[in-house]
């Protein structure tokens, strides 16, 4: 059975999401959780304390936030099962749709992307 990964991306430092849209966020991923299809996920905190990994160059490099110039940061994430690839993206509309509903003043970009059960390629394979 596929599994996918959903993202949330948003403003960072906007306000809070109304009440409404938690309650109804539960609502919907208790649903899910009981069919099966809402395997784990939650919210994240800003990036004030994100620390990222560059590497450039053949070099690493540590970046702590904040990070000033981003202007969408990912919020919240899940892991979810579905039988094909059409009720995914199905439950994932619902999923944005919850939040034009209850939170019509954000701005935000739900992605769903497909898990890989197979190890990556090598380019030079």
């Amino acid at each position: 059975m596929p599994r996918f990964m959903g993202f949330v991306r948003m403003e960072e430092g906007i306000a809070a999401p109304p009440q409404a849209l938690m309650d109804a966020m539960d609502t919907y991923i208790g649903e899910q959780a009981g069919k099966g299809v809402f395997l784990d996920g939650g919210g994240l905190y800003g990036t004030e304390d994100a620390v990222n990994f560059v590497v450039r160059a053949g070099e690493t490099s540590r970046v702590d936030g904040p990070y000033a110039e981003s202007k969408e940061v990912v919020g919240g994430w899940s892991i979810l099962q579905y039988d094909t690839l059409e009720e995914a993206v199905a439950g994932q509309e619902e999923f944005a749709e919850l939040h034009a509903k209850y939170w019509p003043e954000c701005h935000m970009v739900a992605t769903l992307r497909q898990i890989s059960d197979a190890p990556p390629e090598a380019a030079d394979a």
